[in-house]
């Protein structure tokens, strides 16, 4: 579920079948409406604070938007963050050489991940189309659900997701083997969600976006 709005996200663990069965088993009944909305505001302000303590960008990424920003490739966001949520992570962004045209947020849009919404109304808010024109680039498997659903070839990145789950540092202290293992590893779970090309960091997306622009 890492990448799905937020209240979503929350309703997706509550119905999930063990979680679902404690629940019942503690409460007497399946969590409803009214519960998901009471977790949901209990975490909401919590979701602001780590966003705002852990928002350096991964490294390479202003120095890649900066290359395809040169280059003519129009850059936008989507994300399973609320507007309230965001506004720290983008003004950090902004502070460290990042920043996307456009960012769409969790609620502005009918539906979240995994639906096409949030990239059709970047698309249209850029004035680009058609939809295979546009590559989606994510880290979570909902990500490239998102970008399948949208019409967008879809690129996955491994090593900054959920499944490889480490911090940037932590990432760096492993060993080669375990580093390839882990990265194996991710890259199986994103191509298993669907994505056209896998990539290991954002670093290598300039070469994988001049491959896919090859005849």
């Amino acid at each position: 579920d890492m990448g799905r709005a937020k209240r979503d996200h929350v309703a997706h663990l509550l119905h999930a079948p063990r979680i679902l069965e404690a629940w019942a088993l503690r409460h007497g009944a399946p969590a409803g409406e009214h519960d998901i909305d009471r977790i949901y505001a209990g975490i909401e302000p919590l979701m602001r604070e780590a966003g705002q303590a852990h928002s350096d960008l991964i490294p390479h990424a202003s120095a890649v938007a900066k290359i395809l920003t040169e280059a003519g490739v129009r850059i936008g966001s989507t994300t399973g963050y609320t507007r309230a949520m965001m506004g720290p992570i983008i003004d950090a962004a902004r502070a460290q050489g990042y920043t996307p045209e456009l960012v769409v947020c969790a609620g502005e849009t009918a539906q979240g991940r995994p639906s096409p919404f949030m990239i059709w109304k970047a698309l249209m808010e850029l004035g680009v189309w058609p939809a295979t024109a546009a590559v989606k680039v994510d880290d979570a498997p909902i990500g490239i659900a998102e970008g399948l659903n949208a019409g967008c070839f879809t690129i996955g990145v491994a090593a900054s997701g959920n499944a490889m789950g480490l911090s940037y540092n932590d990432y760096s202290a492993l060993s080669d083997d375990e580093r390839q293992a882990r990265l194996t590893a991710a890259r199986t779970q994103l191509l298993a969600a669907g994505a056209h090309a896998v990539i290991d960091t954002i670093a290598d997306l300039p070469n994988a976006l001049r491959d896919r622009a090859m005849p």
